[in-house]
Protein backbone atom coordinates (compact mmCIF):
# COMPACT_ATOMS: atom_id res chain seq x y z
CA UNK A 1 0.00 0.00 0.00
CA UNK A 2 1.17 3.06 -0.89
CA UNK A 3 0.73 7.01 0.38
CA UNK A 4 -1.33 9.10 -1.40
CA UNK A 5 -0.52 12.64 0.07
CA UNK A 6 1.57 14.39 2.96
CA UNK A 7 0.69 16.35 5.91
CA UNK A 8 2.67 19.26 6.70
CA UNK A 9 3.92 17.46 9.58
CA UNK A 10 5.47 14.69 7.36
CA UNK A 11 3.06 12.38 8.05
CA UNK A 12 1.21 10.34 5.11
CA UNK A 13 -2.05 9.59 4.88
CA UNK A 14 -3.52 6.26 3.44
CA UNK A 15 -5.79 5.72 0.76
CA UNK A 16 -9.24 4.67 1.75
CA UNK A 17 -9.28 0.92 2.50
CA UNK A 18 -11.02 -1.07 -0.39
CA UNK A 19 -13.54 -3.58 0.55
CA UNK A 20 -12.56 -6.01 -2.09
CA UNK A 21 -9.26 -6.63 -0.23
CA UNK A 22 -10.72 -7.24 3.28
CA UNK A 23 -9.71 -10.79 4.29
CA UNK A 24 -12.84 -13.05 4.04
CA UNK A 25 -13.07 -14.75 7.52
CA UNK A 26 -15.37 -14.14 10.39
CA UNK A 27 -13.91 -13.68 14.14
CA UNK A 28 -15.73 -16.14 17.09
CA UNK A 29 -18.21 -14.42 19.32
CA UNK A 30 -15.95 -15.04 22.21
CA UNK A 31 -13.58 -13.31 20.06
CA UNK A 32 -15.37 -10.44 19.84
CA UNK A 33 -16.96 -9.84 23.09
CA UNK A 34 -13.72 -10.13 24.20
CA UNK A 35 -12.49 -7.27 22.14
CA UNK A 36 -16.19 -5.70 22.69
CA UNK A 37 -15.22 -5.71 26.64
CA UNK A 38 -12.19 -4.54 26.16
CA UNK A 39 -13.05 -1.57 24.35
CA UNK A 40 -16.20 -0.99 26.47
CA UNK A 41 -14.24 -0.55 29.51
CA UNK A 42 -11.45 1.64 28.19
CA UNK A 43 -14.59 3.94 27.02
CA UNK A 44 -15.59 3.83 30.28
CA UNK A 45 -12.70 5.56 31.59
CA UNK A 46 -11.36 1.63 33.66
CA UNK A 47 -8.50 0.67 30.81
CA UNK A 48 -7.98 -2.76 31.12
CA UNK A 49 -4.53 -4.18 33.28
CA UNK A 50 -2.87 -7.53 32.53
CA UNK A 51 -4.01 -8.82 35.35
CA UNK A 52 -7.28 -8.70 34.38
CA UNK A 53 -6.93 -11.01 32.06
CA UNK A 54 -8.58 -13.95 33.38
CA UNK A 55 -11.86 -12.15 34.43
CA UNK A 56 -12.09 -10.60 30.99
CA UNK A 57 -12.05 -14.34 29.44
CA UNK A 58 -14.29 -16.03 32.01
CA UNK A 59 -16.84 -12.47 31.48
CA UNK A 60 -16.48 -13.28 27.26
CA UNK A 61 -17.27 -17.07 27.46
CA UNK A 62 -21.11 -15.76 29.36
CA UNK A 63 -23.45 -15.58 26.61
CA UNK A 64 -23.88 -12.22 23.89
CA UNK A 65 -26.64 -11.06 26.14
CA UNK A 66 -24.87 -11.20 29.44
CA UNK A 67 -22.04 -9.18 27.75
CA UNK A 68 -24.43 -6.92 26.38
CA UNK A 69 -25.76 -6.29 29.39
CA UNK A 70 -22.64 -5.49 30.94
CA UNK A 71 -21.71 -3.26 28.38
CA UNK A 72 -24.66 -1.18 28.44
CA UNK A 73 -23.65 -0.45 32.33
CA UNK A 74 -20.46 0.80 31.27
CA UNK A 75 -21.57 2.70 28.77
CA UNK A 76 -24.13 4.29 31.51
CA UNK A 77 -20.95 4.93 33.38
CA UNK A 78 -19.85 7.79 31.37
Amino acid sequence: MTATAFTPEGDYLLPPPRPADRIGTAIDPRDRRRLELHAALTAAGIPPRPEDREAIESLSALSGSINSTIQRWLHHTL
